[in-house]
């Protein structure tokens, strides 16, 4: 560039845009196919066709659990069914059908399908938390 930011490569004068003038440097960096495919479209659809298929597949878990409850508990005395923690987590057809129990019955209480005590339940210490369908 000659001069402040006046461009002299056609026969008349015209002013830069300011960005380019002078103390603003503009730094080129060698093309980097990685991350940029990282901000494609495309990209962008697979991690929404990815957040959906995790939601569908959270929903089809909560399902499955309603049914493992209603298979595995009891009527409580509000009528509804329920089942104690230990029962669900120790069942040989729960263990083959939930990846992570524990994160099914978060889901499904945080969209109060179920109700139980506390936050995180733990094999052993919460065995005797009673999981009420509601």
């Amino acid at each position: 560039m000659i001069g402040g930011g006046a461009c002299f490569h056609h026969h008349h004068r015209h002013t830069l845009p300011a960005r380019k003038q002078a103390g603003y440097a503009v730094h080129l960096k060698p093309f980097a196919p990685l991350p940029y495919l990282k901000y494609t479209s495309f990209s962008w659809h697979n991690r929404l066709v990815s957040h959906t298929q995790f939601t569908m597949n959270v929903e089809h878990e909560v399902n499955l659990l309603v049914e493992e409850i209603n298979r595995l508990g009891s009527p409580g005395p509000d009528g509804k069914m329920q089942v104690k923690f230990g029962i669900l987590f120790n069942d040989d057809r729960c263990a083959n059908i939930f990846e992570a129990l524990v994160g099914t019955l978060r889901a499904a209480k945080r969209k109060k399908i179920v109700t139980y005590d506390g936050e995180l339940l733990l094999q052993g210490v919460h065995d005797n938390v009673v999981i009420s369908l509601l």
